[in-house]
């Protein structure tokens, strides 16, 4: 390994899952503001919904009678399947304007104000609902959501606490509370909260996930135990294979980590990452630059802009002599990153190498 150490730029990470992951389990409203989803509606699929007898009585019914509240919460909530979200908070809006004493108006709002990205309007129409019911589940989750997603920790934990309160059974205030101490550097705690999911819910893959990665992170091969945990339970999980066979390249279980690559690139043949690994070891590990070129080449079919896959097809081209190769590939990678160090000190190296 002496020889990479300086200059070789490593296997993908496990932590670009995190993110995604906690939003798919969370169930963290999705970021459409109000002008894409008018793009991805167009008219707002007004058209397939006038088609619905029910959206039809309800633009009747809401003519006829322009102050009924209850239409303008159901045809808000219509427009919300269809993505709608202009119309969805109009409807919303004017559903709780006339009428700010239901819950379900209230709840409705707060979660289409979310989805426009309107956070501080969804946190207090939220903390409204709060005031009219401090008891109310829904309301103390998605507030624990909420400040999750925009690092307001303590406040999270509090109505992630409430939540529990309230049903002490209930999984997800315990998985919110992991990734507040897991984004927070608290790992003890974010274990024994990921612990705790499992212990209720021992068929919750998310949860067995999350604690691979916390134990992958400490170089623990109780990882391992996790990541099968989520395997068996998703047999066709690419994320969990994928997320094991870095950790076993990591602790130079090469051809089970190769293995489980192998095992991906059935499930998925696109799945780049894949192939940027196996080209990784067969670089580093195994020396075998033709097919480390072969993997890092599938790799850039599959992701043109694969920057690190071009810069290490160029160190697998230099390692060979095929030095015209290598430049071709860092130039490559300065082409997608101009400010990639690595290539340009690969280049300035080999040009030096070559004016003697």
């Amino acid at each position: 390994m002496g020889l990479f150490c300086g200059f070789l730029f490593h296997p993908m990470r496990i932590t670009k899952f995190n993110c995604i992951l906690s939003i798919l389990y969370i169930g963290l409203l999705s970021s459409c503001t109000p002008n894409q989803s008018e793009n991805k509606n167009g008219n707002g699929n007004i058209d397939s919904l006038n088609s619905s007898d029910v959206f039809f009585q309800l633009n009747k019914q809401i003519l006829r009678e322009p102050d009924n509240a209850t239409a303008y919460y159901q045809r808000a909530k219509i427009y919300l399947e269809k993505d709608n979200i202009n119309q969805a908070y109009a409807d919303a809006g004017k559903a709780v304007a006339l009428d700010s004493s239901k819950m379900e108006f209230l709840l409705l709002l707060a979660d289409v104000s979310f989805r426009g990205l309107q956070v501080r309007k969804s946190v207090e129409v939220y903390e409204k609902c709060l005031r009219l019911d401090p008891k109310n589940l829904e309301a103390n989750l998605k507030l624990a959501e909420i400040y999750l997603y925009i690092k307001g920790y303590p406040k999270s934990i509090m109505y992630a606490n409430e939540a529990m309160k309230i049903d002490r059974k209930l999984t997800k205030p315990y998985f919110l509370k992991g990734f507040v101490y897991k984004e927070s550097g608290d790992t003890a705690k974010a274990l024994s909260s990921f612990e705790t999911v499992v212990d209720l819910e021992p068929e919750n893959y998310d949860a067995h996930i999350q604690l691979g990665n916390l134990y992958a992170a400490m170089n623990n091969k109780l990882a391992l135990q996790y990541y099968g945990n989520a395997i068996s339970l998703r047999p066709r999980s690419t994320e969990a294979l994928y997320n094991r066979g870095l950790f076993l390249q990591n602790i130079g279980e090469l051809n089970k980590a190769t293995g489980d690559y192998n095992v991906i690139l059935k499930l998925d043949p696109k799945y780049a990452d894949a192939h940027y690994n196996i080209g990784y070891i067969a670089l580093v590990y195994k020396k075998d630059y033709p097919k480390a070129i072969e993997q890092f080449s599938e790799a850039i079919r599959l992701n043109k802009d694969y920057v690190e896959a071009y810069y290490n097809r160029g160190l697998a081209h230099e390692f060979k002599g095929e030095i015209k190769e290598a430049l071709e590939d860092y130039h490559k990678a300065l082409g997608i990153f101009p400010t990639y160090k690595l290539a340009s000190a690969r280049i300035e190296l080999l040009s030096a190498s070559q004016k003697k």
